[in-house]
């Protein structure tokens, strides 16, 4: 048979092992790319000020359908925007709200946070607890021979003044967690004079002049005792880590130069707020 009637029959059996491919047309070759290569960026997020109305109505439309700050668990992202806030959060902010009381609770527990990937906070880069970490994916269409990828080192390691600075932040956050933890309380008193003649008008400006950090007095009423005698009964509100209220009668309240106007003080009611 003729060489060239022998290639055309072959041609027709098997019309693709003769085809050439686009790839060899334009080099001349048919070499095939050993792989390809994609490559996946974790960017920094970034928020306006988290501490105004418009920056959390931002983390909070942010938040709708996210859990965290980056990624599918805690990270350090999560901690820095948290010390961001101004706390309490409003209940207005649904999900910066829901956020918030999950970072706190897992702050108190002592939780483990991840590296995170960086964010910004009103257009200033804050760095996280750790430099953002490149996360880089190589997806190989075909096997090759072994090259020297292996030995690029991708994630580096968190220095000794990240951590440090790290743990100084989440002790921070859990101190001032702490300090808004402190209790308050609702009481009521009552405070009675030593007689009918005494000028309630003044008893009551003597025990109001009383000032300290964490007391604040509220709304007050006279009520007759008997004999033409009546009896002052006022509400306060106290933080109870930093007032006593048998310190502020003793103290306070049945000393000079107030006594001069108080009698006794008793505590008609007491309740934690």
């Amino acid at each position: 048979m003729p060489f060239s009637l022998f290639i055309c029959q072959s041609r027709a059996q098997n019309p693709n092992k003769y085809q050439t491919s686009p790839l060899t047309a334009r080099s001349g070759t048919s070499k095939t790319p050993s792989r390809e290569k994609s490559h996946h960026f974790e960017m920094a997020v970034a928020f306006p000020d988290v501490k105004s109305a418009s920056g959390l109505k931002k983390l909070d439309e942010y938040l709708l359908s996210r859990s965290y700050i980056s990624g599918y668990q805690p990270s350090k992202d999560d901690v820095t925007v948290y010390e961001a806030l101004s706390k309490p959060v409003s209940s207005e902010y649904v999900n910066v709200s829901r956020w918030s009381n999950h970072i706190e609770a897992l702050l108190r527990v002592s939780a483990v946070f991840g590296e995170g990937s960086g964010v910004k906070l009103d257009a200033v880069a804050t760095p996280p607890a750790a430099d953002a970490k490149l996360v880089y994916t190589e997806f190989y269409q075909a096997a090759d021979d072994d090259d020297d990828d292996d030995d690029m080192d991708l994630f580096g390691e968190e220095t000794e003044e990240e951590k440090k600075a790290a743990e100084e932040r989440a002790a921070a956050v859990k101190a001032s967690a702490k300090k808004k933890e402190s209790g308050k309380s609702s009481v009521l008193m009552d405070i009675k004079p030593w007689d009918d003649e005494t000028d309630m008008k003044k008893l009551e400006e003597a025990v109001r002049s009383v000032q300290m950090e964490g007391l604040l007095w509220g709304a007050s009423k006279l009520v007759p005792v008997g004999y033409g005698i009546k009896k002052l009964q006022i509400m306060l509100t106290i933080v109870d880590d930093l007032v006593s209220v048998d310190n502020l009668i003793e103290e306070y309240l049945t000393v000079e130069p107030i006594n001069e106007h108080v009698q006794s003080c008793d505590i008609v009611a007491f309740n934690k707020i």
